[in-house]
């Protein structure tokens, strides 16, 4: 037998047979996983921080990381300036629907450019790239005056109705994900069901769309994102009257003068970083909830976002 010497088994300790399997390899690792975590997650501690200051800590500069005691004050207000419930009602209907419909018509669209041969198909799937292309400020005013006409301008519809008719936030991306998706399903499962006597919906519903679960979650979760943190498109399209959470907290600096009458800025701040995490609130629990199937979905989708 080959004897170990106290040499190699440090060696082995230290290094190990890979690099990310010895002491130092995984001190680098997790040493650069704790950087790179505390870059993120920065902003998010020191908003909430920040958020839980009474007047006199704001105005303390050696108070920074530690407040003195817990202040919920600024949260309260914050709700109240925002007015949290009914806002956040009305956020979620212009961001939970149009993501749940473009979701399905976007899978429509891209099932069928990748199973039903047609003529003029790749011309279709690449105005339907364009349209990712094009900067959306280009067609944003023509699409007032046809809402206009419609009579929808100032509505919930507004929002809606495009993502149900697949021309929603970044649709052509979702309907991109779809084709690749529905393209790398095996065509023989397709045959099989033809054969049993399945027509094109139930092989749509009992084959392509359990095969296609991760797409869907993944589409689905962007989508929500980000019409949940769009505000070009809801402020032109919503009017004076209907107010996003996020189109508040973009007025919040006059709202929060003309209710309270304060002036101190250290104030004002507190309560824009309490306003904030309230607005942040319901995607961080979207995703705490659904972080796994997210995950898995973002590996097979190959979707980094934006």
């Amino acid at each position: 037998m080959m004897r170990i010497t106290t040499k190699q088994k440090i060696k082995h300790i230290l290094i190990g047979k890979n690099p990310s399997e010895g002491l130092i390899g995984r001190i680098a690792i997790y040493g650069l996983l704790i950087i790179i975590g505390f870059v993120y997650l920065y902003p998010l501690i020191k908003m909430f921080v920040y958020s839980i200051k009474d007047l006199e800590d704001l105005v303390n500069p050696t108070v920074d990381w530690i407040p003195t005691k817990l202040y919920l004050e600024n949260y309260r207000t914050s709700w109240i300036v925002l007015n949290y419930g009914k806002t956040l009602f009305f956020s979620l209907l212009v961001t939970l629907v149009p993501a749940i419909f473009q979701t399905i018509t976007t899978s429509l669209t891209g099932y069928a450019l990748a199973k039903f041969k047609m003529r003029g198909r790749v011309i279709v799937f690449g105005l339907i790239l364009m349209t990712y292309l094009v900067p959306s400020q280009v067609y944003m005013i023509p699409k007032f005056v046809l809402f206009d006409k419609f009579g929808i301008l100032e509505s919930a519809w507004s929002i809606i109705l495009p993502a149900s008719f697949g021309q929603g936030l970044s649709s052509a991306i979702f309907i991109l994900i779809f084709y690749q998706f529905f393209r790398m399903q095996p065509i023989a499962l397709d045959e099989s069901a033809e054969i049993d006597g399945a027509n094109p919906y139930q092989i749509f519903m009992r084959i392509g769309v359990p095969l296609a679960l991760p797409a869907y979650l993944t589409s689905f979760l962007f989508s929500f994102v980000w019409y949940w943190n769009e505000t070009y498109i809801s402020s032109l399209f919503l009017g004076t009257n209907l107010y996003t959470l996020q189109l508040r907290l973009f007025n919040f600096s006059s709202q929060f003068s003309l209710a309270q009458g304060l002036s101190q800025q250290a104030v004002n701040e507190a309560i824009k970083y309490s306003a904030t995490i309230l607005i942040i609130l319901p995607v961080l629990v979207v995703y705490i909830i659904m972080q796994k199937w997210f995950v898995e979905g973002i590996d097979r989708t190959g979707v980094t976002g934006e």
